[in-house]
């Protein structure tokens, strides 16, 4: 049997699902005879694949770049995970919807700089009016909700869908199937 391609990326989030990837220790160790983790924040592959199994996409659309990035991911998986309620419902990152991405730039960059005060346009990607869950600009397979999922909740997910065994986690919910 063949090892899944797995890819793990990280959009405008807190990096706390991937914390809580690591978080299953030996038992992540033990999936690796089922994966290949073969692009994420912690490996140092710098393109996404063209051809992967499961992708468990952290983090809310905030700007253009994140947009890019999840239809790129959806293109080129055959099953998307959205990971954590910034994945699922744009939680925290969210949060400046009502604000406004000029209010934050300038609070940021203008406001709280004691030097060299302007809004970067090259470094900093544009952000987006809105920031919204993935599952309003891609298709989702699969909804993993917590902030952050736990380390069994990886666990019982990741098992589930290398298996081939249905996903029995409280609160997931499984769409496409």
């Amino acid at each position: 049997m063949s090892k899944l391609k797995v890819a793990t990326v990280w959009l405008d989030g807190c990096s706390g699902c991937h914390m809580s990837i690591l978080d299953m220790d030996e038992r992540l160790i033990a999936l690796t005879e089922f994966i290949d983790i073969v692009y994420s924040p912690i490996v140092d592959t710098k393109e996404y694949p063209d051809e992967v199994d499961i992708a468990l996409v952290e983090g809310a659309v905030a700007s253009v770049d994140d947009e890019k990035k999840i239809r790129k991911i959806r293109a080129h998986s055959k099953l998307l995970v959205a990971m954590g309620d910034c994945a699922v419902a744009g939680n925290v990152p969210s949060m400046r919807n009502s604000i406004g991405p000029e209010a934050i730039l300038e609070r940021a960059y203008i406001e709280n700089a004691d030097c060299q005060q302007q809004i970067p346009c090259i470094v900093v990607p544009r952000l987006l009016r809105v920031v919204k869950p993935i599952n309003e600009f891609v298709k989702v397979d699969v909804f993993l909700p917590g902030c952050p999922p736990s380390a069994d909740t990886f666990h019982t997910a990741l098992t589930a869908l290398v298996t081939g065994e249905p996903l029995d986690v409280p609160a997931l919910t499984r769409f496409g199937a």
